[in-house]
């Protein structure tokens, strides 16, 4: 993909194209304010530069039939989602369908070498299935601060081995295609957005608690980066005044006491202690715990990961409920790896918030999960780089 809008409005139509889907130049008249030959002539231009190809006629509406129009059916973008634990690689149409997705088990302290080769081995596995001849952009999503323009990680404290190296630059030159970088919240957010529980959400808040945590913030349909990027990284607010300490090198923060990681650790304590049985026995069958064995005994009953479960939500309601008064969204979105603990963590984040914010940020505010799960960063990959090429340049 080599060409790009040449101005804003060109930039609309494709960006309604690609959230709509195929539509015809007449009702694409009545989403923007263009007169029918000013339309006329930048669809045109559209087409002229492949971006947009004829889609057959559409349904009479009384008169002359117009035609439909669609984005370029061979266009493709590559989602990547980096955890801290594992990799998500899609492929998308231009319409952010996902036409291919592999996920592969990948510890991201292994350092950008080693997960990049991955990265690259997934996305040529799906260029191998037919699935696409190469690739017109990608976005990249990464467990940890990101300077937004330069797409380079910044002190990622759970990525030791990533500060300050070039993952835009390295990877588009490795995939020859635009390559934009970002936050894996931001990006999970922005799938929610699109194809998600958060589609008709302006004004939102997109909690991923997974090893760690952070926040997506969406004001106005928009990813609020704050000034350097780094906005949203809640997993760093003091929860617990002189708590355990966090690998930020500070004390108490929400991370060190409710992530996945700091989940596991109370786990495997409680049953080396004797607290639980169940969880005792998992630990002795696996040699280890993680946050889907707390899942799947609190799922048994046992009472002690019920009880681990309701501590963590109820420190994680705490900062959102700070975040609700502040920021008054109208919708808090749940996603990551530990909402595999399901409604007890849900019920637990919702009381707190309901409880300590003002009845007026939380008479109808709604608290949920994520409608997408896994798919969510790639999508939301796919949607960051299609921000940026149906720009203009």
């Amino acid at each position: 993909m080599t060409a790009r809008p040449a101005n804003a409005h060109q930039a609309r139509l494709l960006t309604l194209l690609r959230d709509g889907g195929p539509n015809s130049r007449a009702q694409l008249g009545d989403q923007v304010d263009l007169s029918r030959s000013k339309l006329a002539v930048e669809v045109d231009r559209l087409l002229e530069t492949g971006l947009v190809v004829a889609d057959g006629l559409a349904a009479s509406r009384g008169g002359r039939r117009s035609h439909n129009i669609r984005l370029n059916p061979e266009l493709r973008f590559l989602g990547v989602d980096i955890g801290a634990t594992s990799v998500d690689v899609a492929v998308t149409n231009a319409e952010l369908e996902t036409l291919g997705h592999l996920n592969h088990p990948m510890d991201v302290r292994e350092g950008p070498v080693a997960v990049f080769e991955q990265v690259l081995a997934m996305a040529a596995k799906l260029r191998a299935s037919g699935l696409a001849e190469g690739f017109d952009g990608a976005g990249i999503g990464v467990p940890g601060p990101v300077r937004f323009p330069e797409g380079i990680p910044v002190a990622p404290p759970i990525m030791p081995g990533w500060d300050g190296f070039p993952v835009r630059e390295a990877l588009s030159q490795e995939l020859g295609c635009p390559v934009m970088v970002d936050n894996d919240v931001n990006l999970m957010a922005m799938g929610e957005q699109h194809a998600g529980v958060a589609r008709t959400v302006a004004d939102f808040l997109c909690v991923k608690i997974g090893t760690g945590i952070g926040c997506g913030i969406v004001v106005g349909g928009e990813v609020y980066r704050g000034t350097t990027g780094s906005a949203g990284d809640i997993g760093h607010i003091q929860a617990v005044p002189d708590g355990r300490p966090c690998a930020c090198g500070n004390r108490g923060c929400l991370e060190a006491h409710f992530s996945g990681a700091a989940l596991a650790r109370d786990a495997v304590e409680a049953a080396q202690q004797g607290l639980s049985a169940e969880l005792a026995s998992r630990l002795e069958t696996n040699g280890g715990l993680t946050a889907v064995d707390v899942a799947a005994a609190a799922s048994a009953g046992d009472a002690t990961a019920l009880d681990l479960i309701r501590e963590g939500g109820n420190r994680t309601g705490q900062v959102i409920a700070g975040l609700v008064s502040f920021f008054n969204p109208g919708l808090v979105v749940i996603g990551g790896g530990v909402t595999g603990l399901g409604h007890t963590l849900l019920a637990a984040i919702r009381t707190q918030v309901y409880r300590q914010s003002l009845p007026l940020a939380t008479g109808n505010l709604p608290i949920v999960l994520g409608e997408l799960g896994p798919t969510a960063g790639v999508i939301g990959g796919a949607r960051l780089i299609s921000d940026h090429l149906f720009s203009p340049a």
